[in-house]
């Protein structure tokens, strides 16, 4: 007799409940991608709702046959979720993916090979290497460049500056602390993402190991403040061991220049990081490469695979361009893991990222790349920048609307501005129209925050998004204004 535990893992029994599976899936991809209002990008209840929706006892034996709870409970989770396939998700940076690529999750899910050390992770470990040489090659990055992937963004920044902390601090700060030499920081754009802070404070740095540059009314990092800024923290006695330049801020999707940054590290001797985890995408494009231009002189670079390579979530490169660098974010021995450590080889990831037990991430890269051609997502980036572009001439023809800055990628932001509200009430009025149209599931956007007040923003990042969705938009938070 089949006891529940064999019964589990039984391959017939898988079979059959994958391929039911695959045609609920197949069949939710479907209405999600037909858009229009016929599915809510977000069916939005409070918190307290799926709470108690998703309430159970856990039985200890199921009540009826488990492939047909499974289906049930798929198809709840199916309902209930975020549609991020729905073409009207124009929301945070976190794309609609590949369904290829979700495959792979399956795949990489069932075999669970860790990528600490080669021999749990050999496919997926020399996958990595050809990924991450593919994307330093996009980058321009020379062929000593190697890297490693890791769990988003914040994970990567934190790796980097990891890397230029051991690297440039004068002392060991990670076998002797951070208090080990004198106080560190980091040169960083107002822009920045907020993670850059949260890594100097996990480094045990504080708030002064960040030292904020200003920037311009594009919201990029101005140069000519980078000298005063370093001026700045040594007059506080810290010691700037890193200049970090945005590709593709967060808020307003930015970017820095570059190259008179790239200068400036040069000169002063600084490690010279790029957050391009939205942007480096840009590099794919021959229309917008020149976004990018001098990201090829970093000496760190991270890059969201989950962003402008259409993946699932978390899929994020760091590279460095010195790829002996790489060994220098983690640093401790682990004998019942690494052997013949002099050697450092790269073939062991877990001597370089944060994770131990990584999963098979590179595989949906390497089989997307490998499967579809870099030609899909060269034109996935440069139809997106495209269309902010358009959007925001639209935008700005249009009496009602106003546009925060013109788009350097495909973030948006804007404000609707109609004339029976007064500009007193703009910030208040940007927020109820995103409530309205979040709630009610026509459209998911967010809203940010600049000098000049409260703006929505949009992230087309969907690559199936139509003007004609970016037209509804419009019409309904006018509709949303009268009401």
């Amino acid at each position: 007799m089949t006891t529940p535990l064999e019964a589990a893992y039984d391959a017939d029994a898988f079979r059959a409940t994958a391929h039911a599976l695959m045609d609920q899936l197949a069949d939710y991809l479907k209405a999600a991608l037909g858009g229009g209002t016929a599915m809510p990008v977000l069916p939005w209840v409070p918190p307290a709702v799926n709470q108690e929706r998703f309430a159970t006892p856990f039985p200890e034996v199921p009540s009826q046959e488990p492939s047909g709870l499974f289906a049930a409970l798929m198809a709840r989770v199916l309902e209930g979720s975020h549609h991020l396939h729905h073409p009207r998700y124009v929301g945070h940076q976190v794309t609609a993916p590949l369904p290829l690529a979700a495959l792979c999750d399956a795949v990489s899910s069932l075999l669970n090979n860790g990528m600490a050390v080669y021999e749990m992770g050999p496919v997926a470990t020399a996958m990595e290497h050809h990924v991450l040489a593919w994307m330093a090659s996009t980058l321009g990055l020379p062929p000593s460049t190697r890297g490693v992937l890791t769990s988003g963004g914040s994970a990567g920044n934190l790796t980097a500056l990891l890397a230029a902390r051991q690297t440039k601090a004068g002392y060991d700060a990670w076998n002797g602390g951070a208090h080990a030499g004198p106080p560190l920081t980091v040169l960083v754009p107002r822009t920045a993402h907020y993670c850059l802070a949260r890594a100097v404070r996990i480094m045990g740095w504080g708030e002064g190991g960040l030292t904020p540059v200003d920037v311009d009314a594009h919201f990029r990092v101005r140069p000519d403040a980078l000298e005063g800024a370093l001026e700045d923290a040594t007059r506080k006695g810290r010691k700037v061991i890193a200049v970090v330049a945005s590709a593709g801020s967060t808020a307003t999707g930015a970017f820095d220049p570059l190259e008179p940054v790239a200068d400036f590290a040069e000169a002063h001797g600084l490690w010279f990081h790029v957050d391009g985890a939205h942007g480096a995408a840009a590099s794919l494009s021959p229309k917008y490469r020149a976004q990018v231009r001098g990201i090829e002189r970093a000496d760190s670079v991270v890059w969201d695979a989950h962003k402008g390579l259409l993946m699932p979530a978390l899929v994020t490169a760091v590279l460095f361009r010195d790829g002996a660098r790489s060994f220098d974010a983690f640093s401790q021995e682990a004998s019942y893991l690494f052997h013949g450590d002099d050697a450092r080889p790269y073939s062991d990831v877990g001597l370089r990222t944060l994770e131990c037990t990584k999963e098979m991430m590179p595989l949906k890269v390497y089989a997307c790349l490998s499967v579809l051609g870099t030609r899909v997502f060269e034109e996935a980036v440069t139809a997106s920048y495209d269309q902010a572009r358009g959007f925001a001439a639209k935008l700005s023809a249009t009496p009602d609307f106003e546009v925060a800055v013109a788009p350097d990628c495909n973030i948006v932001c804007f404000r609707h501005t109609p004339a029976h509200v007064p500009e007193a009430g703009w910030d208040a009025l940007q927020a109820r129209l995103r409530e309205a149209l979040v709630t009610r599931g026509d459209f998911y956007l967010v809203q940010t925050r600049l000098p000049r007040g409260v703006y929505l923003r949009t992230t087309l990042i969907h690559p199936l998004t139509r003007d004609e969705d970016l037209d509804a938009l419009l019409e309904t938070l006018r509709e949303a204004a009268r009401g």
